[in-house]
């Protein structure tokens, strides 16, 4: 077993389609566009790498590819929750314990000659990104920027020496008719609060976009594992979700005309993905957005108030809200995720809104 840095196109390119071997018989899994996974690991394109550096590892037993990782250090996290930690993340492995092993001791070895203290993963490349081993609901596909493993992942991990650090809920949420009393409800709210409501203006996009990475970055703070997203990386991310965003899911609540929570929900893309399988090229291009308008499902991928208009009902107004535009575009469910396990408020939220708990998630952790 041979465990080495990737130094030719030829080691990146079996990185980049070792999944397609491990989930070969898998009809769950959703291919990842080649050129993305791409792009993040590039020092030269990804900002990330302004705050942190990441080294990636094939793992070769008599000739063939059977694993791979990235370990990764994040300044900016570090720096931000006063920690040394190393993460993990990409990692994919074959049914074979021992080229998990090879893998997780070169991702330890590599965070530990750099001082930190903490092994801890997976993170693409950070929080911000996919992130954690599928624990429960192997039953059905991942939805967008969400991830998905063999069952045997957390048992690798486990045998390894790892320790759960935090697990994460998705709910999911089937369509119906909000009841006359809620609506009644919302209003009330709305009157008593000064609130009002609108969807994101595309005329004032990158305004728009400022306005929802200050209420992240404002009602995110304290969460465990949170780091602030850069000036650049913003803007990277406002690119690639652009072509993506249905204005009328992505809702601001406003007090006095000043924005104080925000619910950014996106069509579950991954409905498309898997037709695509790795690739974007002009045929791939034109099935996207042949297939896009059959997308049945959406994932509520943020939704936060600021801290100071927390337990007002303002959840409650965004979340109707987009319940009704989502509904009146045609979705039939929405997943609710990714939540942190012991953060109670927003988790008795979405069970009262009627989400069942049907994924659950888990970051694991060890000393070094």
């Amino acid at each position: 077993m041979e465990v080495r840095p990737l130094s030719t196109r030829r080691d990146l390119q079996e990185f980049l389609r070792l999944p397609w071997k491990v989930y070969a018989n898998d009809p769950n899994w959703v291919p990842p566009l080649l050129s993305d996974i791409k792009f993040r690991l590039d020092s030269r394109k990804n900002p990330f790498f302004e705050h942190g550096q990441a080294e990636s590892f094939i793992a070769v037993e008599d000739g063939e590819t059977v694993g791979r990782i990235t370990a990764i250090i994040d300044d900016n996290y570090n720096s931000f929750h006063g920690e040394k930690v190393g993460f993990f993340g990409f990692f994919e492995c074959i049914q074979q314990y021992e080229a998990a092993q090879a893998l997780f001791d070169r991702a330890q070895a590599w965070c530990k000659q750099r001082g930190m203290g903490i092994l801890r993963g997976p993170t693409n490349l950070t929080m911000n990104d996919e992130c954690a081993f599928l624990l429960e609901g192997f039953d059905s596909s991942p939805v967008m920027m969400m991830t998905y493993n063999p069952c045997y992942y957390i048992e690798f991990a486990a045998r390894y020496g790892f320790r759960k650090a935090k697990d994460l809920y998705a709910f999911l949420k089937q369509r119906e008719e909000t009841p006359e009393r809620i609506l009644r409800l919302v209003e009330r709210i709305k009157a008593r609060e000064r609130l009002t409501i609108r969807s994101f203006d595309m005329k004032n996009f990158q305004r728009d976009v400022q306005e929802i990475m200050d209420i992240y970055n404002s009602a995110w703070e304290k969460n465990w594992g949170f780091v602030p997203l850069t000036k650049k990386e913003i803007e990277v991310l406002a690119k690639k979700l652009k072509p993506l965003a249905v204005p009328e899911l992505v809702i601001f609540a406003e007090v006095d005309e000043r924005p104080v929570g925000v619910v950014l929900t996106l069509p579950d893309y991954n409905q498309v993905l898997k037709r695509l399988n790795g690739r974007l090229g002009p045929l791939q291009l034109l099935e996207f957005f042949l297939y896009r308008k059959r997308i049945n499902g959406i994932r509520s991928i943020l939704f936060g108030v600021k801290k100071e208009y927390r337990n007002r009902g303002i959840e409650a107004v965004l979340y109707y809200a987009t319940e009704q535009a989502a509904m009146k575009l045609g979705y039939q469910w929405c997943e609710l995720s990714w939540n942190l396990e012991d953060n109670d408020l927003i988790n008795r939220f979405d069970e009262s809104v009627g989400g069942r708990l049907y994924k659950k998630y888990r970051i694991v952790e060890m000393e070094i």
